[in-house]
């Protein structure tokens, strides 16, 4: 997926699951100026490096460890990645997996009347209030 990008890379945000050793050098291989959002593993430790030359990922457990996971989730940017997988997960439950058309052109239609139609959805369902002072 990294030779599709034709330009530099500001940022990488994967889930857990692409927590390995190999992930992170392929990005700064290609991209040495991404920032690298990647949360580690439970069971993760620092590098032997981690005190004197820390790489990102030593960085991230660092202030996992000084700050909570959830405050590191805030600091980079990767409830970002959290909130467009859960708009993805909402497009699909309310369009289903695929889409219909064939041609390019009908798919993008398609695509602009399922998202209009997502976002007036929450118009729809909220009650009329009235402020109480």
């Amino acid at each position: 997926m990294l030779d599709q990008i034709e330009g530099p890379a500001a940022s990488f945000t994967a889930n857990g699951a692409y927590h390995r050793d190999s992930v992170p050098a392929a990005v700064a291989q290609r991209h040495p100026e991404a920032a690298i959002s990647v949360p580690p593993r439970f069971t993760a430790v620092p590098s032997d490096v981690a005190e004197t030359a820390p790489t990102q990922q030593n960085r991230h457990l660092q202030g996992i460890a000084k700050h909570g996971r959830a405050a590191w989730q805030k600091a980079s940017s990767y409830t970002i990645r959290a909130r467009a997988e859960a708009s993805i997960g909402r497009f699909k439950q309310v369009t289903g997996d695929g889409l219909r058309s064939r041609t390019d052109q009908r798919r993008a239609t398609e695509v602009n009347v399922a998202v209009h139609a997502l976002n007036r959805m929450p118009d729809l369902g909220r009650p009329n209030s009235v402020r109480v002072a």
